[in-house]
């Protein structure tokens, strides 16, 4: 499966990660001796089921490599506009590609296993969206002090994860691209792009996920799922100094998780 990295964004001075970045793309800041870009690009090297790579948001000489084709793209000014260049570029390499992996540059602990699970969790299905959510005692037994942001359901207690797969052909649905871009970071705002009213369901914790699955497909126009990982690491990006520092400590060479 071809993989698409979206790496774009200089922070600026009133982001928190300022002082870390200084001036850089988020992707280049030292995670434990190496980029955290690096970090990312090694599990997908090291991967059984990923064939071509594109970076959107990262020029050819900034240091990067992997072991797989590695295509780059610059930042084209914006998640959603970094994100529809990445499929279209996807689209001009694998013309008849089914489905892509999309990744942000921030989540530096995935591990090529976790990539592999996830890719395989979706071959053969036909969907065009497939979510990744991680349930809340998963993400706190790993990452205690991550303070992730969590949605109640019937079911199941989760947060967003951040290693999704896509259909690339979806590229034309710039609409559904601004939505989901626009709430790609609050789960609230997630629930909330499909209504008020399953917003008032999943509050009142009268909505299973498998529900809420439904509809998500029915009120955004496609063929979605939600996948439940076990791996908590994939949830884990870092826009805060505090979870920069997590990470720091989690993929130091001295860490006992690492």
């Amino acid at each position: 499966m071809d993989v698409l990295v979206i790496a774009g964004g200089i922070p600026g001075p009133d982001d928190p990660l300022f002082p870390f970045t200084e001036g850089k793309p988020k992707a280049l800041v030292d995670v434990a001796g190496k980029p955290m870009g690096q970090w990312m690009l090694d599990a997908v090297s090291g991967a059984k089921h990923t064939e071509q790579v594109v970076v959107v948001g990262l020029e050819e000489d900034c240091g990067l490599h992997c072991a797989k084709p590695l295509h780059f793209i610059s930042d084209q000014g914006g998640i959603l506009d970094n994100a529809l260049a990445g499929m279209q570029r996807i689209q001009e390499i694998s013309p008849v590609a089914e489905q892509a992996l999309v990744l942000p540059g921030d989540i530096p602990a995935i591990t090529s296993q976790m990539i592999d699970w996830r890719i395989e969790q979706t071959q053969g299905a036909d969907v065009d969206f497939d979510f990744a959510a991680i349930e809340r005692d998963v993400m706190e037994t790993r990452y205690p002090g991550s303070s992730r942001s969590f949605i109640r359901l019937k079911d199941v207690e989760v947060c967003g994860a951040d290693m999704h797969v896509v259909r690339p052909s979806l590229v034309v649905e710039v609409e559904l691209w601004e939505r989901l871009a626009g709430a790609r970071k609050s789960i609230f705002k997630q629930a909330a792009l499909i209504g008020f009213d399953t917003l008032i369901l999943i509050l009142t914790r009268s909505m299973t996920l498998k529900g809420a699955e439904k509809l998500v497909s029915r009120r955004l126009g496609i063929v979605g799922r939600a996948t439940l990982s076990p791996y908590a690491e994939i949830g884990m990006d870092v826009d805060k100094p505090f979870q920069l520092e997590i990470m720091r400590q989690d993929l130091s060479p001295t860490s006992s998780t690492s």
